[in-house]
């Protein structure tokens, strides 16, 4: 199989400039603030309507014969059942036991950890491609929500112990994401992450007026895998948490202006991974408006104006919308969990990290 640049579960997905530029100004109507409570009106139907349209497009997330084989293209098949994975154990954790959303969630990671084969299938592509680091970006994303394979572990150990590991080359946000896989999978992490993350876009506290598309992505993968995908709000640094703070408003703004959906969304989940109380003025302006884009079916379309048919029963390609749809219902129980309970984190402790110089 062909070595891939994904970002373990979710890659970064570049969409041309989305955000505002030197003396750029948002959209009246995006730029004010919601009325208060606006979040709180329209996420439980979000976060419903979002599931329920990944639960009927399961079979689209099934893996293919040929899985396996070098010709298969990970980032058509592997790499959104690895989102599957990773959005919906955060989904999982995030909800109420016994409440529908939690045993959608529930059955959607099932379904993903029964497509790899309770494990088997990865550990037969650590064995295919021992250099690359998607298969273990993958399984962390199951070791994590507690699904393990010993074999997998067994083989992984020796190899991410090595120096070819500690040196791939790759971008400081990217090497976040291994560092978090580590933590999830539970070995010593490879370098510091705080020493990866003052490399990042992010953590360099950038001028925020050069957010674009690809920053933009960077910026939200480096908060995920720092907060292991906002279960873990206090590990985002004081002068990193006011930052956000101050220019996600800006930033939301210029991706719904642009259409930037799926953008969007990350943002959200940023906004709702932060330490502290929610930016609770920046969800109750931006939610209503992607609640808007949502189509009636649950599928939020990644860019571009969205189908107002709703005699529509699939108004996007699968490829087109599948992930938005997902950062959309991962955005929601984020969002909602830092509404209503601020601070609440799922009480899981960091893993063990080798501190560098």
């Amino acid at each position: 199989m062909t070595t891939t640049a994904t970002q373990g579960p979710a890659q970064d997905r570049p969409r041309g400039r989305p955000g505002p530029g030197p003396g750029a100004r948002a959209p009246r109507e995006y730029g004010s603030a919601g009325d208060p409570g606006s979040a709180l009106a329209v996420l439980p139907g979000v976060l419903r309507s979002a599931l329920a349209w990944t639960e009927a497009h399961r079979a689209d997330f099934t893996l293919p014969d040929d899985v396996l084989e070098p010709h298969t293209q990970v980032n058509a098949t592997l790499k959104p059942l690895g989102e599957l994975a990773q959005l919906g154990s955060t989904i999982r954790r995030t909800t109420s036991p016994g409440t529908p959303e939690h045993e959608l969630a529930g059955g959607l990671v099932a379904y993903a950890w029964e497509q790899v084969a309770a494990g088997e299938l990865l550990l037969e592509l650590l064995r295919a491609e021992p250099y690359a680091a998607y298969p273990y970006e993958i399984y962390a994303a199951f070791a994590g929500y507690g699904l393990r394979h010993e074999g997998f572990e067994a083989l992984a150990r020796p190899l991410t112990a090595t120096r070819a590991w500690a040196h791939t080359e790759q971008h400081a946000n990217r090497q976040l994401g291994l560092v978090n896989s580590e933590r999830r999978v539970g070995v010593v992490t490879h370098t510091d992450a705080g020493a990866v993350l003052s490399r990042t876009w992010l953590g360099g506290l950038s001028e925020p007026w050069m957010f674009e598309g690809p920053s933009g992505y960077a910026l939200t993968h480096t908060v995920f895998h720092l907060t292991d995908w906002g279960r873990m709000p206090d590990r985002v640094p004081g002068k990193i948490d006011g930052y956000l703070r101050t220019w996600l408003p800006a930033w939301a703004d210029g991706c719904l202006e642009s259409g930037q959906w799926d953008l969007t969304g990350e943002l959200l989940a940023v906004a709702a991974s932060l330490p502290g109380p929610a930016p609770q003025p920046l969800l109750d302006a931006v939610w209503p408006v992607l609640a808007d884009v949502q189509h009636c079916s649950g599928c939020v379309p990644e860019t571009g104006p969205p189908v107002r048919d709703t005699t529509a029963p699939d108004p996007y390609p699968f490829i087109d919308c599948y992930h938005s749809t997902l950062v959309t219902a991962f955005a929601a129980a984020l969002s909602l969990r830092s509404l209503r309970s601020p601070g609440q984190t799922d009480g899981a402790g960091p893993g063990r990290e080798r501190r560098t110089a």
